[in-house]
């Protein structure tokens, strides 16, 4: 990771794509630090097993901007040596994988319901996770972009959604192969790396961003790559914006149908469920394409922008404060400094009302850490 001070250069962005990073990062430190989840609005939460909620749009849509970036970082690399540009890539993805990683085991120590420092041995840390997949998947899509070229490779996602289809039904439990812990997901990450590696926040061992399920994920990094060469080549046009929002529409209604045979879930990171997402982001990414560079409306998207140049950091942060906040003790001996603030102060707003105006707070707080940085033109690079 390296901190860079932009250069005039540096600073000619796709608004656009700043502007949907920035609102995927703003939405999800939101619905990541409710006050009380026990009071979250239905919306801010993820569909508890089958369905969808704008929730579950969140983490497909950062692989999307991730796949849109690389159409543009991957331009400048033509010409240097196939050596230099597959070390940028494996690098890239090691350190995401393992600031991940540590993200989960910080601060490599647990407290007891007294708050006294236990030990968080490595053997009980998760080994997966948000920023593990988005690494694995920006790995994967940009080496088979890069050797296969675009056209293959979509072919190679195609294969892959369909595969992982018959996958799910053949090798789950017979009659019920995408239940919770009965499902090929399940299966192939209890053997892989045990269950104390394993996330435990639905009461049992189960992944949500396990080793299976990253591979049709895979297939919302290269849509965003697609998505990001057709921005740059046509996205300030009427042709461009339409087609990108008849595409969306299109994938939307595969999405749709293919949820009556193979369900739409994000927690299985189903094939129906990356269909549908795709179709949502061009969609969203379309009307943004629409706003800012054919009716020049931008005033805006400042707000947004700021969270979109410091992606990566402003994650970091959300999730490490949080961890920071519980782990102080105040109170009595079950309290910690982020139960005591909700309850002292924002509570008084009303259960659902506080829980949320927590969470924009707590956002609020992450963007103004980006607005000084963006100020200072520093930026955050892996």
């Amino acid at each position: 990771m390296s901190t860079t001070l932009a250069t005039p250069k540096q600073q000619q962005r796709n608004v656009a794509l700043d502007v949907l990073r920035g609102m995927t990062i703003c939405f999800m430190i939101i619905v990541n630090t409710p006050g009380n989840g026990a009071t979250s609005y239905s919306i801010l939460n993820h569909a508890k097993w089958f369905g969808f909620t704008p929730t579950d749009l969140v983490f497909p849509t950062f692989l999307f901007v991730v796949g849109n970036a690389m159409s543009f970082v991957m331009r400048k690399w033509e010409g240097l040596p196939q050596s230099k540009i597959v070390l940028k890539i494996l690098k890239r993805t090691a350190i995401i994988f393992l600031l991940g990683y540590l993200m989960y085991w910080f601060p490599f120590f647990r407290l007891d319901k007294d708050h006294h420092i236990i030990s968080f041995p490595i053997s009980q840390t998760r080994i997966m996770g948000v920023l593990q997949r988005i690494a694995l998947c920006y790995g994967i899509a940009s080496l088979m972009i890069y050797y296969f070229k675009e056209k293959t490779t979509i072919y190679i996602c195609v294969a892959i959604l369909f595969l992982y289809w018959i996958v799910m039904y053949k090798f789950g439990t017979p009659g019920d192969p995408l239940k919770m812990q009965g499902n090929a997901e399940f299966y192939l990450d209890k053997w892989l790396m045990g269950e104390a590696h394993m996330y435990h926040g639905e009461g049992v061992a189960f992944d949500p961003e396990g080793w299976l399920s990253t591979f049709p994920a895979i297939g919302n990094v290269v849509a965003g790559f697609v998505a990001g060469k057709w921005v740059q080549e046509k996205g300030n046009t009427y042709e461009g914006v339409t087609k990108l929002l008849i595409a969306g529409f299109g994938l939307l209604a595969c999405g749709y149908f293919w949820d009556l045979t193979f369900p739409i879930m994000k927690k299985l990171w189903t094939s129906s469920f990356v269909v549908y997402t795709v179709g949502l982001d061009c969609i969203i990414l379309g009307v943004l394409l629409y706003l800012i560079d054919i009716q020049k409306r931008s005033r805006w998207t400042g707000f947004f922008q700021v969270f979109g140049k410091n992606p990566l950091f402003i994650y970091l942060l959300s999730e490490l404060m949080v961890t920071v906040l519980f782990m102080i003790p105040v109170g009595p001996p079950s309290q910690n400094l982020f139960r005591w603030i909700y309850q002292n102060i924002f509570i008084h707003f009303g259960a659902y009302p506080g829980s949320l105006l927590f969470a924009i707070t707590y956002m609020l707080f992450c963007w103004s850490v980006g607005y000084i940085l963006d100020k200072r033109k520093i930026y955050v690079r892996v």
